[in-house]
């Protein structure tokens, strides 16, 4: 049995495809994560899967409905989290789980009761009375992901979760969804970061430029395609070209005399480069 089935999936913006021929199957209570770049289809495949958006060709089921036909019905027991926190800041912090969830047509006792709960789960019960915009980033993102939680859907979207958030607010939201987790909570999640993937996915699958590059565990990712030991070497912006080129095909890279070498455990899948820096994987 599964909540979300995905066949052949495919949307295109005129002649570009940003989600171009993936498959995937989400169990029930299971965590699955969507890892890859900016620009590599993951937000478009949430999109689809939230029912916000039509896809272009292949299949596509939610909770046993197809969202091109289901939306409503399906976006009513989902919870979403988007990249960009779009809390209403006209309203306190309980007062934006109370409207929210008013839309979904609950009854205002059960509503009130939900999000004093929610509060206490998101750590936000002694800033109920706040306001939106005296929150940090941390604990705006939890708000979000409290508000999401409160017509208490059978699947959490979360989007980019972490993006923009320190380390402690990091790992603040990762014990808040690991929690879920616990509870049965089915979560799709994406993300940039192979460390995150491995906190809270039991499955991923790498996406880029639309395609399903690698798909399985985190542990097992790792194992496949990380070695224990990467040297990172810093040729600075006039060499990095040449000496990207030369390990291309396999040659030395050269030995300059200017070189920095970094040695460190392990390479996340997911790592993105930094402006005049390059990394070389040693087997």
């Amino acid at each position: 049995m599964t909540v979300i089935a995905a066949s052949e999936l495919v949307k295109r913006y005129g002649d570009f495809a940003a989600v171009d021929g993936i498959s995937f199957e989400v169990a029930p209570g299971e965590s699955f994560g969507l890892l890859g770049p900016n620009g590599a289809g993951k937000s478009t495949t949430m999109r689809m899967v939230g029912a916000v958006s039509t896809r272009t060709s292949g299949s596509l089921t939610v909770l046993g409905l197809d969202p091109d036909d289901y939306g409503p019905e399906i976006r009513s027991r989902l919870g979403v989290v988007p990249q960009q926190d779009n809390l209403d800041n006209e309203l306190r912090v309980r007062e934006n789980l109370l409207t929210y969830g008013r839309y979904f047509g609950l009854p205002r006792r059960l509503v009130a009761e939900r999000a004093d709960e929610l509060l206490q789960f998101a750590q936000l019960a002694d800033r109920a009375g706040a306001k939106v915009d005296e929150l940090s980033g941390g604990m705006k993102r939890r708000l979000t992901i409290a508000r999401a939680l409160i017509n208490d859907p059978r699947i959490l979207l979360l989007d980019e979760p972490t993006t923009g958030l320190d380390p402690q607010a990091r790992h603040i939201l990762w014990d808040r969804l690991f929690r879920l987790k616990e509870q049965g909570t089915t979560l799709l999640l994406t993300t940039h970061y192979m460390d995150e993937a491995e906190q809270l996915c039991d499955r991923l699958v790498v996406v880029d430029h639309g395609r399903i590059m690698a798909e399985g565990s985190p542990a097992s990712l790792i194992r496949s395609y990380s070695t224990r030991e990467v040297l990172e070497v810093r040729f600075g912006s006039d060499r990095n070209a040449d000496a990207a080129a030369a390990l291309a095909a396999g040659a030395a890279a050269p030995h300059e005399s200017g070189a920095a070498l970094e040695p460190r455990r392990r390479l996340p899948a997911a790592h993105r480069a930094e402006p005049h820096r390059m990394s070389a994987v040693i087997a």
